[in-house]
């Protein structure tokens, strides 16, 4: 539990590579292999120890974007450079496969959406000529992935509100963000490129063809509409959902057409 707090605790530079040590070991000390997990996953007291520092996490995260949504461009420049952001989405992104392994997902998911559209105010207002700036848009993609997933695996249920949102700010968020990680980055040496794994992208298109399919015709039909008037229409790829949701649209007009003559039969 004391590395757990360390694990997740806003430390200085100098220490950070004992904090990454300790993470790697709580993640290790989970891991089901060949031998026993060092620790067991029902023990309520770890669980409680973790739901605390997640929240404490988050709370600390919260309060600097919050800073960084309300401070004028010259701070938020400052703050940037300051390297502030990072370190929480670093730990964020760590923690997360924690509460995958926990099954524990939900009390950073619902923060997580609930604070999307202030994610993004804030990622898209960081000074687009900084370093770090990829590395923040990676940690946030990171993240963003997992909570998707938990969503539509049914690890989180999240009532069809939060999951317009949801699609509504990642869907346009991740269609900006993916030409930035396909072009050269000069400020990296050779002038190599920080690259997302394939695998996230595939796992987020199909995410986000999962959770439209579970939305209302009509927000399904505005989000598809939007996406086929949109300059990215090549990522994500939501042709299944498209053609779901025309299949869909016939069936269910051949069955209300069916429903009326049958009523208007009845009437005579």
């Amino acid at each position: 539990m004391s590395t757990l707090r360390f694990a997740t605790s806003s430390l200085p530079q100098s220490v950070r590579d004992m904090k990454s040590s300790a993470q790697d070991q709580l993640e290790y000390m989970l891991t089901e292999d060949d031998d026993a997990p060092m620790l067991t996953l029902d023990n309520q007291d770890i669980k409680l120890a973790v739901k605390n520092c997640v929240s404490d996490l988050l709370s600390r995260f919260n309060c600097h974007l919050e800073s960084i949504l309300y401070e004028s461009q010259e701070i938020v420049t400052k703050i940037n450079m300051e390297n502030r952001l990072q370190p929480f989405l670093t730990d964020i992104s760590w923690i997360c496969q924690i509460l995958n392994k926990m099954e524990m997902m939900k009390h950073l998911a619902h923060y997580w959406l609930e604070a999307s559209p202030n994610i993004v105010k804030v990622t898209e207002k960081m000074d687009a000529e900084a370093a770090d700036l990829l590395e923040i848009k990676l940690k946030v993609i990171e993240v963003t992935s997992k909570v998707l997933d938990s969503v539509v695996f049914g690890h989180v249920i999240a009532p069809t509100a939060a999951r317009l949102l949801m699609v509504n700010v990642w869907l346009p968020f991740m269609q900006r963000a993916r030409p930035l990680f396909e072009q050269p980055n000069s400020d990296h040496e050779e002038g190599s490129t920080l690259k997302i794994d394939c695998e996230i992208w595939l796992g987020l298109e199909s995410a986000f063809v999962s959770i439209i399919l579970t939305l209302p015709s009509d927000n399904q039909a505005e989000i598809l509409a939007e996406w086929l008037k949109s300059e990215h229409v090549r990522y994500p790829d939501l042709t299944e959902a498209l053609e779901t949701w025309c299949y869909r649209s016939k069936v269910a007009k051949k069955r209300l057409s069916l429903f009326g003559a049958i009523g208007n039969g009845k009437s005579s």
